[in-house]
């Protein structure tokens, strides 16, 4: 895949997944946007343009597995969408040579907000306030107490970029914050517990920013929910496969642990009615990153990811499974 100054002046050929912030940006970089969702029908698309595909820009709930890139043979770079990147078989992009780019960084303080926030809104039952007063209940009677995030001890799973951001806010709100990872960090002020149920005994808050791989399919369980407590809370702005969502509805139906507020779900956007019935749940559709501000810089990332490898420059955020000779290349 090396790079001649032919190639780099030579337009370029992509396919882009979903409608990403990038749409419109044809002219940076001699790109040309090929969009899967405008297909009318996407196998005879990919049959006519996937020989020509070069890169990919992927973003919503399409999958890039091993299928998908056998029929599109000549890609070399694949720019997802996000600082997850579980759309992308990454094994099967690596064994064909390709690089994977994601977009951290420009979406962690977004995302950490957010999940501050649905800590304070699960906690402080806010959804549930506004709904009392449009509904009229402020008139006849006032609003229940609810739990607070004073005396609280938080643990985060997953002390990444954006783990590291939300404990930096828990910082400034005095709560005591501790953490499980794959690893622990010596470089961090936080205590360390060796797994997720240790940690869950320790606690009462629990934050996850894992992200969705196979390790962590359904880490947080019923045992892991039930050490939590009847006073604990949970909230999931990773990816809903982190939970067992079966588990965590039983809990809290039978107010095993108190509230959980959750912006992922197994299987997005269709949300368990047994979920929406419950009334300690705070519900988003995936939010954790959706300003404009944020996308635009995520949809901007993704395109200097494209750009740059184009132009026989390295790419500039590639996933840790790339390995180093393939990223180099130019």
């Amino acid at each position: 895949m090396a790079h001649s100054e032919a190639t780099k002046r030579a337009p370029v050929d992509v396919l882009i997944t979903a409608p990403l912030p990038v749409v419109g940006a044809e002219a940076t970089g001699n790109l040309i946007f090929h969009r899967l969702w405008e297909a009318p029908d996407a196998s005879t698309f990919l049959d006519e343009v996937g020989p020509r595909i070069r890169g990919i820009a992927a973003g919503g709930r399409v999958q890039i597995d091993a299928e998908v890139l056998d029929r599109l043979p000549a890609v070399e770079i694949i720019a997802s969408f996000g600082v997850g990147y579980d759309r992308v078989d990454v094994a099967a992009a690596r064994d064909r040579g390709m690089i994977v780019t994601n977009t951290p960084d420009v979406l962690t303080e977004e995302v950490a907000d957010l999940a501050f926030g649905l800590l304070i809104a699960t906690l402080r039952q806010l959804p549930q306030a506004d709904r009392f007063v449009r509904e009229g209940h402020w008139l006849s009677r006032p609003f229940p107490l609810s739990a607070s995030l004073r005396g609280r001890t938080v643990g985060i799973l997953g002390l990444g970029r954006i783990g590291k951001a939300i404990a930096r806010r828990l910082d400034a709100s005095a709560v005591k914050v501790v953490y499980h990872g794959r690893t622990q960090q010596a470089d961090v002020p936080y205590d360390y517990y060796a797994s997720p149920l240790a940690m869950a005994h320790a606690v009462d808050t629990l934050v996850l920013v894992a992200p969705g791989t196979a390790e962590t399919d359904g880490l947080i369980n019923a045992e892991v929910l039930a050490a939590l407590g009847p006073t604990g809370v949970l909230i999931n702005v990773a990816r809903g496969s982190v939970v067992d969502e079966t588990a965590l509805v039983k809990a809290l139906q039978n107010r095993t642990i108190l509230a959980a507020g959750l912006d992922v779900f197994q299987d997005e956007p269709k949300v368990p009615a047994d979920l929406i019935a419950l009334d300690n749940v705070v519900l988003l559709p995936h939010v954790g990153s959706g300003s404009t501000y944020t996308r635009d810089a995520m949809g901007q990332l993704v395109l200097d990811n494209l750009v740059a490898w184009f132009q026989g420059q390295p790419p500039l955020t590639p996933v840790p499974e790339t390995p180093l000779e393939i990223s180099k290349r130019a």
